[in-house]
């Protein structure tokens, strides 16, 4: 990048792309239960960064929604809250899915119209 402003503005809009993408990648890891840290570390390694105070915060309005449910281990040292999709929330998985097949070859025409 030419200089800081850029390089500014440049990350500000990369974090507004991946802002979008975070339920769908949240969700992609919900078919098994986990709880709010281990989420964070899976989609980290997955390369989708996702701070904590993002995370969770959308982890309780998913839950308010019905598309994901939680249980409580209370059984370890520190109790912990997994998540996991519930019916409803693989049914609004799958859709999501699909629209976001549909999104990325429609950028992709878009895209390489430019070229």
């Amino acid at each position: 990048m030419e200089n800081k402003l850029t390089d500014e503005i440049y990350n500000s809009l990369v974090q507004e792309l991946r802002r979008g993408n975070i339920i769908l990648s949240v969700l992609s890891q919900l078919h098994i239960p986990q709880y709010g840290y281990s989420l964070v570390v899976s989609l980290d390694e997955k390369g989708v960064p996702v701070e904590p105070g993002t995370l969770y915060p959308l982890l309780r309005r998913l839950e308010k929604q019905n598309i994901l449910e939680s249980t409580w281990d209370t059984n370890a040292s520190k109790p912990r809250k997994y998540y996991k999709l519930s019916k409803n929330g693989g049914k609004v998985y799958d859709e999501l899915c699909k629209e976001w097949f549909k999104i990325a070859k429609n950028m992709e025409n878009i895209l390489k119209s430019q070229e």
